[in-house]
């Protein structure tokens, strides 16, 4: 799937006089990643190892995610940190394939051939696809997982708001297969880890699943050490606040979980991919989700789902 001689620039999808200025899509020399900005400033950086949005900048140069220093961006490793009991996927890397394959960038839509409210202000939406024909399938998945698949994954960028939705479709005959899928996002706080508010969940839990039942946590979470947890919330959007202030609102689409993560300091500083030691303080991973089970996908089904991050003021 991949192309050998993509362009460093993708042309403006018109060149109509009169148009107002559309985004543009930049590929590194290297064909590593790739950079989407808007007209009015705004930007996105997507790394096709993982298709990982490792950057995400207001129309300032406000960076809203974190990166660790010590994240490997040249394949090696996952950008982001099995299931041993779970028959299909026990021998795939940690955190599954999708996040060690390389996609293959398909293209980009803008407002200018959207419809409805993203047609109104200035838009970006680029597409990522992998398959199980596809050259990039990292090796030890293709040995390891012999179902026929397809996947899109969607970053969408506007200027208030950031959205990743992922399409996983079974085409492989008759068989059906198990995923499970996990929107992971280091979201950027200043000064300390802040303090993600939402409804009341219906089920809290700590990884790795299955979980011991715990009980609801109240509707604010406070994050003063390490903090690993898979909630189902009874509604679909979460708060995240920053020294108390609204920062960020989390919104699933058929992702029933979020999970809560922040390693605090003593296993920031033993993780040998987190860096600097105190990293800790200035992010939070609230990670919408399916993983409270396995997503059982038909042959000939799908299954999709979506985050949108929005920015508060």
């Amino acid at each position: 799937m991949d192309r050998a001689n993509k362009p460093k620039t993708l042309p403006k999808l018109s060149s109509t006089p009169g148009l107002p200025p559309q985004p543009t899509v930049n590929f590194t020399d290297d064909n590593s990643r790739l950079r989407a900005e808007l007209p009015t400033g705004e930007s996105v950086e997507v790394l096709l190892y993982g298709a990982t949005v490792i950057s995400w900048k207001d129309a300032t140069g406000d960076e809203k995610l974190w990166l660790s220093e010590a994240a490997k961006l040249d394949g090696s490793r996952a950008v982001f940190g099995t299931a041993p009991d779970h028959p299909q996927t026990k021998d795939l890397p940690q955190h599954g394939f999708a996040r060690t394959s390389r996609w293959e960038f398909l293209g980009k839509s803008t407002s200018e051939s959207m419809v409805g409210r993203a047609a109104d202000e200035p838009t970006v939406k680029l597409d990522f696809g992998l398959s199980s024909a596809a050259p990039g399938l990292d090796p030890k998945a293709a040995a390891h997982w012999p179902f026929k698949f397809n996947l899109i994954y969607s970053v969408t960028l506007n200027r208030e708001s950031l959205t990743t939705s992922i399409v996983a479709t079974n085409d492989d005959g008759a068989t059906p297969f198990d995923c499970q899928v996990l929107m992971h996002t280091y979201l950027r706080v200043k000064k300390s880890p802040a303090s993600p508010t939402r409804p009341t969940p219906t089920k809290s839990a700590r990884r790795p699943l299955p979980p011991k039942p715990n009980p609801p946590p109240p509707s604010t979470l406070t994050i003063t050490g390490e903090t690993d947890r898979v909630y189902t919330p009874t509604e679909d959007a979460v708060t995240v606040a920053e020294n108390s202030q609204p920062r960020f609102r989390v919104t699933r689409d058929n992702l029933a979980n979020v999970v809560v993560w922040n390693p605090w300091a003593a296993k920031a500083e033993a993780m040998a991919d987190f860096a600097p030691d105190d990293g800790f303080r200035n992010m939070l991973c609230v990670e919408p989700g399916a993983v409270g089970g396995w997503q059982a996908v038909e042959a000939g089904d799908a299954f999709e789902g979506a985050q949108t991050i929005t920015l508060l003021h």
